[in-house]
């Protein structure tokens, strides 16, 4: 791991000032990331969720349109992203026995990467399940969203340890 004394973070010009890093001199390259988010349900959601019988309608098919969606409006939503292109995203749901699990990979051939793509798509997909069934379950968390590999780009591939946080 790097030493955070000895890190600078790109987003930061030599003042201290937020900024928008430049990428106009780099060329596109295939870029890809992966995230995941899970959504803890009740036991009954669980159960609707795996029958299709949750009250607002077919609520992983809201969720994966959402992220996909989402993957798409990044710019629009966190000031120092980019505009790239999002040519391929997917968001895969399984209904585990605690909730839902959300994976995400983006994929573009562009001169950043799409690591906040991914984990847009992961949360917002998660959101999504959220909204449908929170009327029902009070309790309902988002939770663990987590970028989980990356590859291309610079800086290479990278894959989150198994277990790390």
């Amino acid at each position: 791991m790097t030493d955070p004394s000895q890190t600078r973070l790109t987003h930061l010009d030599d003042a201290g000032a937020a900024c928008m890093v430049d990428v106009t001199a780099k060329q596109p390259t295939v870029r890809t990331a992966s995230a995941t988010a899970f959504v803890a349900c009740a036991p009954g959601i669980v159960a609707a969720l795996r029958d299709g019988t949750v009250p607002k309608g077919d609520v992983l098919a809201v969720a994966r349109i959402a992220g996909i969606a989402a993957a798409k409006k990044v710019p629009d939503l966190l000031p120092l992203a980019h505009v790239i292109g999002v040519h391929g995203c997917s968001v895969d749901l399984a209904v585990e026995d605690e909730g839902v699990r959300i994976e995400t990979t983006v994929r573009t051939a562009d001169r950043t990467g799409v690591e906040m793509e991914a984990l847009t798509a992961a949360t917002v997909a998660g959101l999504a399940i959220v909204d449908m069934v929170k009327g029902v379950d009070r309790s309902v968390a988002l939770r663990e969203a987590k970028v989980t590999a990356k590859s291309g780009g610079r800086s290479g591939d990278w894959v989150r340890p198994d277990g790390a946080v």
